[in-house]
This record gives C-alpha cells, sequence and structure tokens, in this order.
C-alpha cells in the first residue's frame, strides 16, 4: 500500500479526517475556554480575554464586588511594613489630640469606648492608620466613618493614629494568653481547619504591624467584626488573613472569642 498516498490531502478521506478532528479540536477549544468560565464568571470575569486567561490558569486580579469601582483590585492601598509609622513625635501627638475632640463622642475622651465602638487608646499606631486609610479609600465601607475621615490628610491621620497610640490602655487583665482558661482557638487555633491562633497575632506583646489589639475592645463590636470577616462583608484584610481565620469558624465559636476579649 502506497504511503504517500493515503496520507496525502489528494486522498479525500484523509483530508475528511483532518477536517473533522480540528473542527473538534476548535469546538473542544471554545467549550473549555470560552463557554465554561463565562457560564461560571462571577462578576468580575467581564471580557472574553479574561474568561481565556481564567481557563488557562493565568492569575486574574482581586475583585472585590462591594468595593469602589477604583479600589477593587487589592483589599488595601495602605503597604504595611514594620517601619510604616516611623517614630513618634511629640508635635504629632499635640496635633492628633486637637484632631480627636471630633472622635470623642463615640470613642471617648481618652480613647475608650461608651458606645461599643472600638477603644483606640493603646493600640498600635499602625492599626490605626490602616484602618482610617481603609475607611477613606471604601476599602472598608462605614456610613458613619467614611465621612468623618475623608477630608483628613495622609498626616493627619497619622497624627490621630500616633496619640491614640500614646494613650494608656485603661483594662488589660493580666492573663496569659497560654492559660488553661484561655479558648483553644487563642491558645493554638485549629490547624487542621487553618485556623491560626489568635494570640500570635493579636497579643498586646506580638508588636504585628497594622494588627490591633482585642483586649477589653466591645464584645457587640467583636462579634460583627468576626462575623463580617466569615461572611466576606469586611475586606481589607491584607491577603485575606482574618477572612481565612474567621471562615470556618462557627457561631458558637464567635461568641465565646467576643465574649473572651471583652472580659479581658
Amino acid at each position: 500500500m502506497n504511503m504517500e498516498k493515503t496520507f496525502s490531502f489528494r486522498n479525500r478521506w484523509f483530508t475528511w479526517s483532518v477536517a473533522i478532528l480540528v473542527a473538534i479540536a476548535f469546538a473542544a477549544a471554545l467549550v473549555g475556554f470560552v463557554w465554561v468560565p463565562r457560564a461560571h464568571a462571577r462578576a468580575a470575569m467581564e471580557s472574553l480575554w479574561e474568561a481565556i486567561c481564567s481557563a488557562a490558569g493565568a492569575p486574574a486580579p482581586y475583585q472585590g464586588a462591594a468595593l469602589p469601582e477604583d479600589a477593587r483590585q487589592y483589599p488595601s492601598r495602605v503597604i504595611v511594613t514594620a517601619t510604616m509609622m516611623g517614630g513618634a513625635q511629640s508635635a504629632s501627638v499635640g496635633k492628633g489630640a486637637s484632631l480627636a475632640m471630633a472622635c470623642t463622642m463615640c470613642h471617648g475622651a481618652r480613647g475608650t469606648s461608651p458606645a461599643g465602638t472600638p477603644h483606640l487608646a493603646g493600640q498600635p499606631a499602625s492599626a490605626t492608620y490602616k484602618q482610617l486609610r481603609d475607611f477613606a479609600s471604601g476599602h472598608r465601607p462605614s456610613a458613619i466613618m467614611q465621612p468623618l475621615v475623608r477630608d483628613l490628610s495622609d498626616q493627619d491621620m497619622r497624627d490621630l493614629a500616633a496619640y491614640y497610640a500614646s494613650l494608656e490602655r485603661e483594662r488589660i487583665a493580666a492573663v496569659a494568653p497560654v492559660a488553661e482558661q484561655t479558648p483553644r482557638l487563642v491558645r493554638n487555633g485549629d490547624p487542621m481547619r487553618s485556623i491560626g491562633a489568635c494570640a500570635s497575632c493579636h497579643s498586646p506583646h506580638a508588636l504585628r504591624p497594622a494588627t490591633p489589639v482585642l483586649e477589653g475592645l466591645s464584645e457587640t463590636y467583636l462579634h460583627d467584626q468576626l462575623k463580617a470577616f466569615r461572611d466576606g462583608r469586611r475586606r481589607n484584610d491584607i491577603n485575606r488573613q482574618m477572612r481565612n481565620a474567621a471562615h470556618g469558624l462557627s457561631d458558637g465559636e464567635i461568641v465565646e472569642l467576643s465574649r473572651y476579649y471583652a472580659a479581658r
């Protein structure tokens, strides 16, 4: 048998076989790279090119549907580093004290809230600064905070953060985070559910940049924020750390953690 004649486009059977294979491959590519990704797309999948890139495994930029259009790509505009705040100057603390007069109704005259809002006294300056920036940019939505911080300059926010960091915490119980009465999630987390120990980040001695101290905060506030992270309503955590940690928490565990930290 003449192989040259068999594998030749002059052979109509060979020609039809190749054409059918090409048609099948083209149809499969359309289904796999276009139809399936767009059929299962989230709101972020807006273009044909994004659908093809997604099907090919190319990483897509983070999209948060609850954020303003220009703020969807990242969970925060703040670049968090160990030296993000620098040293606090007395002049900065003094200016922050003046600015803080507008905050006393909700956060107290000395940064300790009487209204169930967060205590700001003694919080790391980087933590307060990051939240103020996130409120202003819309990365952390709040109908109350956004109008209040909209007109603050970056230096104003740094001054406020320095002032509140200079205030002494009025209540932190002297209980070691590894004590037996401390909830297991605080001491050890739950590695099987990819939940890290709360104390590893939020202990007053952890000194992690842009990470708040939770001791003594309002139980209602802590409960609401944990649920917001778990449900995806709050998204300004760097690298999804809090959303990943809170994702597997039960309602009972959220109540237990909120009560524990509120009682400290």
